[in-house]
């Protein structure tokens, strides 16, 4: 009889018993063993990987379509608070109505964010706010980098200046650069005037740019009606190729002289679907015509952040039917001019009977009515 049989029968003598099974075989088993538990933590992290990387990618929408400045937390608070004291919605202020406003903007932008924030555990719910927080500023990053380079190419070829706006040199923009001191002046001062010009440059009383004038680049032609401000206004061709810098591609913003030839903006692109009064390019425009060189909220007495509650009023709040109106034309005008408009909806029915597609269908339906007269 073999040791392993002598082994086997003395088992229910001991319970110690021990079948001799060869070195290498336990370790190809361990081995298999530790790889199989490798292979499961990796797939974890891979998968935890990319559950990071997207929503960090969701993250970039939130400083392009819900708020260039507000922090996400600001925008769940205020709804947290709102329905803790849902019985009393008096004296709640401007500010509070622009962060439930964005908060809605955040789910209509991100539908999972609201179910998946109230499931999560808190660890998980914090991290997640990191995600999107380093997403979103990374955007922001990104678009004035981006509008920084390409802007001075644009001033050039618009104004002609002389000397041209270095694109390597920030510090000689601003003020200090004559188009681009055009471009940023109030409307109501006359950017031509030796006075004005000096005494903006040295921030004299009476000439100090703040963020209660509207620049000049805003407007059609760089130029306002001071009897009709809104005329023009948010009309420019640099603010076009800004906003298509940034929501469709740098190659689009070359021509912007006629109406887009692409799909409605309203109804085909999701992205510049959420922003297509283009509120954020306005502010990075500013950013990338001034002479700052790094981002930041305030420009010596100009103030990024009420500059946007500002551009953002404009468009949300308006004071009257007229002035809706007025709004509603001029989403229009980006709708048609950004991305052009479809002509499917003024065909007639007669012009769509007599396209080859229609026409071939209807021989098609004829061949078979007449194949089955016959039979």
């Amino acid at each position: 009889m073999s040791q392993v049989e002598d082994n086997l029968q003395s088992a229910s003598a001991s319970s110690t018993v021990v079948v001799p099974t060869s070195d290498n075989a336990r370790q190809r088993r361990k081995i298999a063993d530790l790889e199989e538990k490798l292979q499961v933590l990796e797939s974890g992290q891979a998968v935890k990987k990319r559950e990071i990387n997207y929503i960090m990618s969701q993250g970039r929408a939130i400083r392009r379509m819900v708020t260039l400045f507000d922090g996400i937390e600001d925008l769940i608070s205020e709804n947290d608070r709102r329905c803790d004291n849902e019985d009393d919605d008096h004296d709640v202020t401007v500010d509070q109505d622009r962060l439930q406003f964005g908060y809605i903007v955040l789910n209509n932008v991100l539908p999972w964010f609201h179910q998946k924030a109230s499931d999560m555990e808190h660890d998980d719910y914090t991290h997640m706010l990191k995600k999107l927080r380093q997403g979103a500023d990374g955007a922001r990053g990104d678009d004035t980098s981006k509008l920084k380079s390409l802007v001075p190419d644009w001033v050039n070829r618009e104004l002609k200046p002389n000397p041209l706006v270095d694109p390597e040199d920030k510090f000689c923009r601003g003020f200090t650069n004559d188009a681009c001191g055009r471009l940023l002046c109030p409307t109501e001062l006359d950017w031509n005037d030796p006075t004005v010009k000096a005494g903006i440059r040295d921030r004299v009383d009476g000439y100090v740019v703040t963020e209660m004038s509207w620049p000049a680049f805003l407007y059609a032609g760089y130029t306002a009606d001071q009897d009709n401000l809104e005329e023009g206004l948010f009309k420019s061709k640099l603010l076009v190729q800004a906003f298509k810098a940034i929501f469709t591609s740098p190659s689009s913003a070359k021509e912007v002289a006629g109406d887009g030839d692409g799909a409605n903006i309203i109804e085909n692109n999701r992205r510049a679907k959420k922003d297509f009064s283009g509120k954020k390019v306005k502010t990075h425009l500013r950013f990338a015509l001034s002479s700052v060189t790094s981002w930041r909220s305030i420009d010596g007495d100009f103030d990024y952040i009420q500059f946007w509650y500002i551009i953002v009023d404009f468009f949300e709040r308006p004071p009257g039917r007229v002035a809706q109106h007025n709004v509603d034309r001029l989403l229009a005008w980006w709708t048609r001019k950004v991305f052009g408009a479809s002509q499917c909806a003024e065909l007639s029915d007669t012009a769509k009977a007599k396209m080859s597609v229609n026409a071939l269908t209807l021989q098609r339906a004829r061949l078979d009515d007449a194949q089955f007269d016959s039979e």
